[in-house]
């Protein structure tokens, strides 16, 4: 699809609410020469609800039929703002399909259909980029696909859930309840009504999906990342954490080995003495460690109108610079990145054999005999102790907290200890286990 004979570049918008609202601005009264001097043209602007009034965008822009954008003849370029799985997806396989550049933030319909998507793309020749989909205004995945192009990444470890991260850092400063600093997000905006796909951590998954398949050109299936949200950690977690030297995190993290692509999305004690520990409120943060550059950090907005919006248009004048000079642009997802002719790494790899220490907190009772019953349930699966530390004592029910570090462990078997613990007679509850993600220092870092 080329440019209009007065060289102006249709624009198609799909959604205008936050996001979409913020990228219709910019077009229709740009505020930098890179968007004026682009021939940017609003054609048509899809909503739900055509009767609401929208003082930045003119009437005549916005319609309720998807076809008026999808159909349109002078529509070059097609944004997807509107979120969600469907009708989502199948606006941008239809767009594609008819030849129209795909711009889209949309991280559960890359995560879930991302392959079917790009081969769509690829049959007709156009362009789909989704930079604004992982990190917000975070320039994350130009960083990945070209600046690292010639290295292999064997990690990738991300905040990039603005909205988990602000909750445990308002917990960890103020000693807030879950509950109470969940609240306070959704009453500043942080948070949604419905919070779950943020703290149940189903958001992190799906970008860290993609960033997997930049990474390591695997087909990484939002079913094959293990899933653990946040709901579970206290602030006496948050409290005993920094008291043996870490702050508690949501990461995101993706390894390449030799036992395959590993990638999980969990809770996890961070040493307070790197740049991750210092990562808070809506902050995201991204590390990649690549053969030949070392570990490499990316931190900004992950979220919000402006950060995400500022992501979407940089991907829309990336695609009219193509347009204007005739190149159609690529779809970039599944390419693997790393030097050119190098062997695919291997299949997606479980928890189970995965080795790592823990933090593991319980309620015991205030007696003699209880730690070697707890010992004894360590030993016999093979995970070595290397602290235990009693902490706040309840005298009324003659309980106290354990908190227990090991040395590094087999998932597995630290599951099956768990378990084995939760039946103890001395151990009134399991309340938390916390994996630790250790740093390997090094001269150059």
């Amino acid at each position: 699809m080329s440019c209009e004979a007065n060289g102006s570049v249709g624009i198609g918008l799909l959604g205008a609410g936050v996001v979409g609202s913020e990228v219709a601005r910019a077009i229709l009264k740009p505020s930098v020469s890179s968007v004026s001097e682009s021939g940017l043209e609003l054609r048509r602007v899809l909503v739900r609800d055509a009767s609401k009034q929208r003082p930045d965008i003119s009437p005549d822009l916005i319609t309720d039929e998807a076809e008026s954008v999808l159909a349109n003849p002078e529509v070059a370029v097609v944004v997807e703002v509107m979120g969600g799985e469907e009708p989502a997806r199948s606006y941008i396989a239809a767009a594609l399909s008819t030849g129209k550049h795909v711009v889209t933030a949309n991280k559960e319909v890359l995560a879930k259909h991302g392959d079917e998507l790009v081969r769509t793309a690829r049959e007709n020749g156009v362009a789909l980029s989704f930079e604004a989909s992982v990190g917000g205004g975070i320039p994350v995945l130009a960083v990945l696909q070209d600046s690292l192009g010639a290295n292999r990444i064997d990690t990738i470890r991300a905040i990039i859930n603005g909205t988990t991260n602000y909750i445990l850092t308002s917990m960890e400063e103020s000693g807030a309840t879950f509950e109470d600093s969940l609240a306070e997000a959704q009453r500043l905006g942080y948070a949604e009504a419905d919070p779950t796909a943020d703290v149940s951590a189903y958001d992190p998954v799906y970008k860290l999906c993609i960033l997997a398949r930049l990474a390591w050109g695997a087909s990484i299936n939002p079913d094959d990342v293990y899933r653990e949200g946040i709901e579970k950690i206290e602030s006496k977690d948050l409290r005993y954490a920094r008291e043996l030297g870490f702050k508690i995190k949501l990461l995101a993290i993706g390894t390449a080995g030799d036992d395959g692509i590993r990638c999980r999305v969990h809770p996890a004690l961070v040493p307070s003495d790197v740049p991750m520990a210092d990562v808070n409120g809506v902050l995201n943060a991204v590390e990649f460690n690549g053969d030949r550059v070392g570990p490499l950090w990316l931190q900004g907005r992950g979220a919000g109108a402006g950060p995400t919006a500022s992501a979407v248009l940089g991907d829309v004048l990336r695609i009219a610079r193509r347009i204007r000079v005739g190149d159609r642009g690529r779809a970039r997802f599944a390419t693997t990145s790393g030097i050119a002719g190098a062997a695919p790494p291997p299949g997606i790899s479980t928890m189970n054999e995965m080795r790592i220490r823990y933090y593991v907190r319980l309620s015991a009772l205030d007696r003699s005999g209880v730690l070697a019953k707890i010992a004894t349930v360590f030993g016999d699966m093979q995970i070595s102790i290397a602290s235990v530390i009693q902490k706040d004592l309840d005298d009324a029910r003659g309980i106290a907290d354990v908190v227990i570090m090991t040395h590094p462990a087999m998932e597995l078997n630290m599951q099956m200890a768990a378990n084995l613990l939760s039946e103890l007679d001395v151990v009134s509850s399991l309340d938390n286990l916390i994996r630790v993600e250790d740093y390997v220092r090094s001269s150059g870092s």
